[in-house]
């Protein structure tokens, strides 16, 4: 075991399903609510009574349900929940006392998007839905007694955002402009004509998201006379605006609004590390005092009606999730339960945030894990490209990266230009640079580990879900020496077909013209081509590993089927799999498992790290089919 590092730990360990996550009050306070395998090893509801034992199961899904909600009659759960990963969201309500569950968004090939609740009217919800036309989503309003679902606001044809006031009545609205940019519409009540409140242009940024408690002001993250989001209230009437949190360098992250209240209490903003500016001086005390339970960042997860009970959060890059029931009146903590217990009894790899210069001197953020045990010096490195890309990686526990130091790798995850929470430069200095200075950040990332001694520049892989799989990809046939092995999960290789290929229900082809390119622009032909890794697969020398949901919505087969006959046609070495139950990333158990065995041995065979040897084919229960191209190993 080289360097004193700690044993092998099981994949079942580090990727098998959380003991229990998720955990809620109902908003009467008397019941508690969490995910948990059943056992099938498929996280379902469960729901318990506080102070007693008597939890209980209250779904029964095929797949795990990824995210949950309680109405505020204290009698329904909601959830979420697709076919198989196409994306096509139905809502399901749980009736506690009964027991029964009932799909109240039934329509074949329909998506909900999201649902708006108010404790002023708890036997109702809104549910954005593209039931009228697929391309479009429109509000519906739902009696969850009854089931009934009527058709409430119209979506004019560019409504990408709806948001209700405290009466659940729709007043504002975000839409995006021909040129990328957004326009916010608010209206007096439901009878009221609409009306333009604001207008960003297209390197702006504006967001609703949620209206005071008299629905006068609008609440907004917004980029308006500033480079970086801040969080402000707009008075819907006048137009004067109130800036209400901001800091210098990093957008506004999370937002904590009083649900019944409708004030913002604290703004989180994430440098490295979460740092929480509380704005609602009712609960500074409670915040100076959960501050001192753990070393984690926190985050209030859940609260009672009266707002006499928490439930507090907190997240560590190398420790399970911790959660507390919080007492505000005696400032108290209880703790409830980690997600994954056995992680604390293990030696983690510290994650630490870092900084790093780009070739033309931008400054970029991200995160260094080390394995346990060894020094940081001319290690294995792999770069792990996170996804959106419009999206970015956070000081939090990451399966993958736990996963890899453990098996001897140092991990980079690099926030390039393009990610959010760093200001509209950094976001828009991404703008049409696919493949271009957006790779150049991750090569530059690379580098900057080399420099540093931390990595050997001879032993470096590239790793991606998502825009990381197409990143990894086009590692691969763009800078063809820097890499020993690249992995592609969910990644796309031709920009061209991937973007015509989106589903009606994705109604985003303005945005991805603008930061793209325009497939079916003339003019933006050559971009496309040169940032397509299909049309450099020549340049492909390395092995990589391939891996799809045959139900993804947003990346289809022909992505992956494109590139991988492309490297057998050039000579190169692929090994494609195919999990044929699964969308757009790995959620089953079985087949995530059965993933990363294969990405710890694909590393090793390429860069010499530990791992553990697979039993048979397949992992039991996989849906994964295989196909290696290229010379026999």
């Amino acid at each position: 075991m080289p360097g004193g590092m700690p044993p092998l730990i099981p994949r079942e360990v580090l990727l098998g399903n959380p003991e229990r996550s998720q955990p809620m009050l109902s908003p009467d306070g008397m019941r508690i609510s969490y995910l948990a395998p059943d056992e099938g090893d498929v996280l379902q509801v469960w729901v318990r009574t506080l102070g007693k034992s008597d939890d209980r199961c209250v779904s029964a899904e095929r797949r795990s349900i990824q995210t949950y909600e309680w109405a505020w009659d204290s009698n329904t759960v909601l959830y979420r929940q697709d076919n198989e990963g196409d994306e096509n969201f139905h809502v399901y309500a749980i009736d506690l006392e009964t027991g029964n569950v009932r799909d109240l968004t039934p329509w074949n090939g329909v998506r909900c998007q999201n649902t708006m609740t108010s404790s002023k009217r708890p036997a109702e919800i809104l549910a954005v839905l593209n039931v009228r036309d697929r391309r479009l989503m429109d509000v519906w309003r739902i009696d969850l007694r009854t089931g009934a679902a009527t058709f409430d606001v119209e979506n004019p044809g560019d409504v990408e955002r709806w948001v209700a006031d405290d009466d659940l009545v729709v007043r504002a609205v975000r839409a995006r402009t021909p040129d990328d940019g957004f326009e916010v519409r608010v209206r007096t009540d439901s009878a009221s004509p609409w009306r333009t409140l604001l207008r960003t242009a297209p390197d702006g940024w504006v967001l609703p998201i949620g209206f005071n408690q008299d629905g006068r002001d609008l609440l907004l993250l917004s980029s308006l006379g500033s480079d970086t989001i801040r969080v402000v209230a707009r008075e819907i009437e006048s137009g004067s605006e109130n800036v209400v949190a901001a800091m210098d360098g990093l957008d506004a992250d999370r937002v904590m609004i009083n649900p019944t209240r409708h004030v913002i209490e604290a703004v989180a903003f994430e440098p490295g590390r979460r740092q929480w500016s509380v704005i609602d001086p009712g609960i500074a005390a409670d915040f100076d005092a959960i501050r001192s339970l753990d070393d984690g960042d926190f985050r209030i997860a859940s609260r009672d009606f009266d707002d006499r009970k928490w439930i507090v959060e907190f997240q560590g890059a190398h420790r399970s999730t911790k959660c507390f029931l919080w007492d505000r009146a005696a400032k108290k903590a209880d703790i409830l339960f980690s997600d994954r217990p056995e992680l604390d009894q293990l030696q983690l790899a510290e994650v630490r945030p870092i900084k790093y210069r780009a070739r033309d001197g931008m400054e970029m953020h991200g995160y260094l894990a080390i394995p346990a045990g060894l020094e940081p010096r001319n290690l294995p490195l792999v770069l792990n490209v996170h996804g959106g890309p419009w999206l970015r990686d956070y000081w939090t526990f990451n399966l993958w990266t736990q996963l890899l130091a453990n098996r001897g790798y140092a991990v980079l995850q690099p926030n390039f230009r393009g990610s959010m929470g760093y200001g509209m430069k950094h976001l828009h200095a991404g703008d049409r640079q696919w493949g271009r200075a957006m790779q150049d950040d991750l090569t530059d990332a690379v580098r900057w580990a080399v420099d540093e001694g931390i990595a050997d520049r001879e032993r470096i892989a590239i790793i991606g879900l998502s825009y990381g799989g197409y990143a990894a990809v086009a590692g691969a046939a763009f800078t063809p020496d820097l890499y020993k092995c690249a992995i592609d999960l969910c990644g796309n290789c031709n920009l061209f077909t991937m973007i015509r290929s989106f589903p009606a229900h994705i109604a985003m082809r303005a945005l991805w013209n603008a930061r793209v390119g325009n497939p079916d622009d003339p003019a933006d032909e050559e971009l496309l081509t040169n940032a397509s890794p299909i049309f450099a697969a020549d340049r492909i020398r390395i092995p990589l590993l391939i891996a799809l949901g045959a139900n993804d919505a947003r990346v289809k087969q022909s992505e992956s089927e494109q590139i991988v006959a492309a490297i057998e046609k050039n000579g190169g070495t692929a090994t494609y799999v195919l999990y044929s139950d699964e969308g757009h990333g790995i959620t089953r158990p079985a087949n995530r498992m059965d993933f990363l065995a294969r990405v710890e041995r694909f590393l090793a065979e390429h860069l010499g790290g530990r791992y553990e040897p697979m039993d048979g084919e397949r992992i039991a229960g996989s849906s994964a089919i295989v196909r290696v191209v290229g010379p026999k190993r």
